[in-house]
């Protein structure tokens, strides 16, 4: 039987780095609060349910009704995605007497969205 071939992610024991000005990088590296944003951010991409939220959000400004049929879940497990979704800032709402309707924060989120979903998609 062929043994599988292994490949690890560590430098060889003779390696001596790269020559490149580290210290120049390190310097110029992510504060750590915003590392701990964008991460946070990213989270909020990890749930399927999320991510179909914002998809659906994508196409157009909908009402938490029509998010409900579209994803066919129960009202509250909708809204609690979406109340999530509000804090971190990738969706806001509109209040129109007692229908609450959503859109995506701002372009931002749009282009990321898509970037990534493009991404996804690429072979």
């Amino acid at each position: 039987m062929e043994q599988p071939i292994v490949v690890t992610d560590d430098c060889d024991s003779t390696c001596e780095g790269t020559n490149t000005d580290l210290e120049q990088i390190k310097a110029g590296m992510i504060e750590e609060h915003y590392a701990v944003q964008l991460a946070d951010w990213f989270k909020a991409f990890s749930d399927p349910t999320r991510v179909k939220l914002i998809y659906a959000l994508l196409q157009k400004e909908l009402c938490v009704h029509d998010l409900t049929v579209l994803l066919d879940m129960g009202q509250s497990a909708v809204s609690h995605q979406l109340r999530y979704l509000r804090n971190m800032r990738i969706v806001k709402r509109r209040k129109v007497g007692k229908t609450v309707f959503y859109s995506l924060d701002d372009t931002h989120i749009e282009e990321i969205f898509n970037q990534t979903l493009q991404h996804t998609k690429h072979v």
